[in-house]
C-alpha cells in the first residue's frame, strides 16, 4: 500500500484542478466550506489569482447577492460549491447571475443536483443569466478536503453534522435506518457517502466498512451498498478498513481539557477567522508600526495557522499537533532562532524555559526587515499564535478545568449524581459576583456535558430532579444577569440582546439543555463492550477517564483478534452475508477492522487534536506498519462542541428553490 499522506495531499490538490483550469479572466465565488478547503489544502486564494482569476470572493448570502452581482462586473464567473446546488446556495448563485453582468458562468459542484443532471442544471443557470448567457457545469472529482495535518483531513461541508442523541424511549441502534432520520440528516448522510466514494476512488481503495454507534451504522451501511462504491471495490487494488464512530457516544472527549497540547489550546482560545470553523485569527500588530490603545479595535489583516505553501511553518504546525506543549514551545523557539540566523539578525540565544516574552523579543527582530518578514511570514504567524495563546486569560483557566474534571471523575465514582450537582451549585455565579477565575455560563455548560457524558446512565428519581432544578434556576439567573449575552449564548437562547432575553426564554433554553444532558448520559446504553468511559478509583489508583476512541483503537489493534462486540461490520454483498451468516457452519473468518494495512477512522460529528494524536500513537505502538488517517466533519474545541450540541440552528433543512 502506498503511503496515504502524499496521496491525500495529491487528492486535495486534484479537487481544485477543474477550478484552476477555468479561473482565467473570471471572478471566482466560493461557498464557506470550499473557501476553508482551499485555505488548508488548495494553496489559498493566491493560487486562483496566479491561475488568472480577476478576483476571489465569498459566495454572498441571499440578501447580499444583488450587491455582489453588481460588484462582479465581469463577463465570466466561476462558482465553487461544496455540495449540491440547492437551498441558500442556489439562491446566492441566482442573485449574482440575476444582475445581468455575467455572460458566461461555470459551476463546479460536488453533489448531485436534485431535479436533474448537468444538462438540466446548465439550462437553469442560463435561465438565471438571461438571454445569450453560456453555462458549463463541471462535476468535481474528489471532495473538497481540508488537510489540517498529515494524519487529519476534514470535510468542511459537513461541519454541522452530529449524530442524534437517543431521546427518552427513542429507537435503539438496530432500529435506526435512513428512513428514520430527519430530512436534513438524510441529505447529510447522502452527501457524506458520495464524498467518501469520490475520495476512495481517487485513492484507489477497496474498503471494508465498520461502525460504532447508530448514525455510524447508517453511514457504513449506505456506503457498503452504494452502487458506485460496489463497482469501485471490484477493481480497486488497495485494501483498507474504514471505522465510523459516533461522536455522541463520548462527548467528554470533545469538551475535556486533558490534552497537554499547544495546537488544541491555540484553537480553543484565539478568535475564529471570519467565515471559518477551524482556523483562528492571529493578531499581527506586533510586526507593524501601528499603535492602537483601543481595546475593542478589531484585528487588522489577521494571520492564521494554515500555511500550505510554507514548509517550515507546516513542520512547526505538525509539532504543535503532535508534541507536548513544553516541547512544542521549544520547537517554536528553535525555528525562530534558525530563521533569524539565516537572515543575519542579531539573535541572542538563551537556554532554559521558553517564555512568551522571550519569543516576542525574537519576533521583534524581524519587524523592520521586509525581506526577512516576507521569507518567514508563515513561521512568524504560528509563533505569534503561540505567544497570544500563552498570554490568554482562558489558557490560565485550562488547568482549573483539568483539576475540576479530575475531581469530578473521583466524586462521580464515590457519590450519586445529585450530590455532585449540589457541589457544583455554589460555583454558578452571576456576572456581578464573578472574578476572572470564576466559571462563566458557557464554562458550566462545558462542565455539565463532561459530567453527564462520563457518568453514563443515571438513576432517575426525586433527588436527581430536585438537584437538577436547583442548578437550572442558578443557570437561568446567571444567563439573565449577563449585561450582553455572548455570541454563543445568543445562539443557544435565540436572543440577540439582553433586552429580549427574558427569564422565560432562558428557562426554555436551559430545560432543553438538561433534556439533552439526560440523553447524553444514555448515549452508550446499547453498548456491551464500550458502555463506560469512566474507570473508578481504588486505594492505589485515581479514578480516570478512558476515551471511547482509545477503547475502539485498542480493540482494532488487539493481537488476539477477538470478534469485536460493538464494532459492527457492514456487509455489502452476498459473499459477506455468507461469511457472517454461515460462519457457524463453515470455517470462515469474519472481517476484522485490523485486517488491512491502511486504517481510516471517521469520527462522525467531529474530533479533537488530542484524539488524532492518541490514534496515531496507539496504532504506531500496537500495530506498527499499519498506516492510519483520521477523517472527520469538524475539529472540535470545548466551545464549538457546546455550540454544535445546543445552538438552535445547527442543521436547517435546505429546501430547493
Amino acid at each position: 500500500m502506498a503511503a496515504p499522506v502524499p496521496e491525500l495531499q495529491r487528492v486535495c490538490r486534484q479537487a481544485w484542478e477543474p477550478v484552476l483550469a477555468r479561473a482565467r479572466r473570471a471572478v471566482v465565488f466560493l461557498d464557506a466550506a470550499s473557501a476553508e478547503a482551499l485555505h488548508w489544502g488548495g494553496g489559498g486564494a493566491g493560487e486562483l489569482l496566479a491561475a488568472g482569476a480577476l478576483a476571489v470572493r465569498a459566495l454572498p448570502a441571499e440578501a447580499e447577492a444583488a450587491a455582489a452581482g453588481a460588484g462582479a462586473a465581469a463577463a465570466r464567473a466561476v462558482f465553487v460549491v461544496s455540495g449540491a446546488l440547492r437551498g441558500g446556495t442556489a439562491a446566492a448563485v441566482r442573485g449574482v447571475l440575476g444582475q445581468g453582468a455575467v455572460r458566461h458562468c461555470v459551476l463546479v459542484s460536488g453533489g448531485e443536483a436534485e431535479g436533474g443532471g448537468p444538462a438540466e442544471l446548465e439550462e437553469t443557470l442560463r435561465r438565471w443569466m438571461g438571454e445569450g448567457g453560456r453555462a458549463e457545469v463541471v462535476p468535481r472529482g474528489p471532495p473538497l478536503l481540508a488537510p489540517v495535518s498529515a494524519e487529519l483531513c476534514l470535510l468542511p461541508a459537513l461541519a454541522p453534522l452530529l449524530p442524534p442523541l437517543p431521546g427518552p424511549g427513542g429507537p435503539g441502534p438496530a432500529e435506526v435506518g435512513p428512513a428514520a432520520l430527519p430530512a436534513e440528516l438524510r441529505a447529510a448522510v447522502r452527501a457524506l457517502v458520495g464524498d467518501l466514494d469520490s475520495l476512495f476512488t481517487a485513492l484507489g481503495l477497496r474498503e471494508e466498512s465498520f461502525a460504532v454507534g447508530a448514525l455510524s451504522r447508517v453511514v457504513a451501511a449506505e456506503l457498503a451498498s452504494y452502487a458506485p462504491a460496489r463497482n469501485r471495490r471490484r477493481t480497486a487494488a488497495n485494501k483498507a478498513s474504514v471505522v465510523f464512530v459516533d461522536r455522541t457516544l463520548d462527548l467528554a472527549g470533545a469538551v475535556g481539557h486533558h490534552g497537554d497540547n499547544l495546537a488544541e489550546k491555540i484553537l480553543s482560545v484565539l478568535p475564529k477567522l471570519p467565515g471559518h470553523r477551524t482556523d483562528v485569527m492571529v493578531n499581527m500588530v506586533e510586526l507593524t508600526a501601528l499603535q492602537s490603545t483601543d481595546e475593542t479595535c478589531s484585528i487588522i489583516a489577521p494571520g492564521c495557522l494554515a500555511q500550505p505553501n510554507d514548509p517550515a511553518a507546516k513542520a512547526l504546525w505538525e509539532s504543535f499537533m503532535n508534541l507536548k506543549q513544553k516541547e512544542a514551545v521549544m520547537e517554536a523557539r528553535r525555528h525562530l532562532v534558525e530563521a533569524a540566523s539565516r537572515e543575519n539578525l542579531p539573535i541572542k540565544m538563551s537556554m532554559g524555559r521558553v517564555t512568551p516574552e522571550q519569543l516576542s523579543s525574537y519576533i521583534q527582530l524581524f519587524r523592520n526587515n521586509l525581506k526577512a518578514l516576507e521569507n518567514h511570514c508563515g513561521l512568524l504567524q504560528l509563533v505569534l499564535a503561540t505567544v497570544q495563546t500563552l498570554k490568554h486569560p482562558q489558557t490560565s483557566k485550562w488547568d482549573n478545568f483539568l483539576a475540576f474534571e479530575r475531581l469530578l471523575l473521583q466524586t462521580v465514582g464515590e457519590s450519586e449524581m445529585p450530590s455532585v450537582l449540589n457541589q457544583l451549585l455554589p460555583m454558578i455565579k452571576s456576572y456581578n459576583e464573578r472574578t476572572k477565575d470564576d466559571y462563566t455560563c458557557e464554562d458550566f455548560l462545558v462542565l455539565l456535558v463532561y459530567m453527564y457524558s462520563v457518568v453514563g446512565e443515571i438513576r432517575s428519581g426525586k433527588e436527581l430532579e430536585a438537584a437538577e432544578e436547583e442548578v437550572k434556576k442558578a443557570l437561568v439567573k446567571a444567563i439573565c444577569g449577563e449585561p450582553e449575552p455572548s455570541p454563543l449564548l445568543q445562539k443557544i437562547t435565540g436572543c440577540d440582546s439582553s433586552l429580549n432575553l427574558t427569564s422565560q426564554k432562558a428557562t426554555e433554553a436551559v430545560d432543553d439543555i438538561f433534556q439533552s444532558l439526560r440523553d447524553i448520559a444514555r448515549a452508550r446504553m446499547h453498548m456491551k463492550q464500550f458502555n463506560s468511559i469512566h474507570i473508578a478509583g481504588s486505594n492505589t489508583h485515581q479514578a480516570s477517564y478512558k476515551p471511547l476512541l482509545k477503547q475502539v483503537v485498542e480493540e482494532i489493534c488487539n493481537p488476539d483478534r477477538p470478534d469485536p462486540v460493538d464494532i459492527e461490520h457492514m456487509s455489502s454483498g452476498l459473499t459477506d452475508l455468507l461469511k457472517t451468516g454461515f460462519s457457524m457452519f463453515m470455517k470462515v473468518n469474519r472481517p476484522h477492522p485490523g485486517d488491512h494495512p491502511f486504517l481510516i477512522i471517521f469520527m462522525v460529528g467531529g474530533v479533537t487534536v488530542s484524539e488524532v494524536k492518541m490514534v496515531k500513537d496507539l496504532v504506531a505502538t500496537r500495530k506498527p506498519g499499519t498506516q492510519v488517517i483520521v477523517l472527520s466533519s469538524a475539529l472540535l474545541t470545548p466551545r464549538s462542541t457546546i455550540e454544535l450540541l445546543f445552538a438552535t440552528d445547527r442543521l436547517q433543512p435546505d429546501t430547493d428553490i
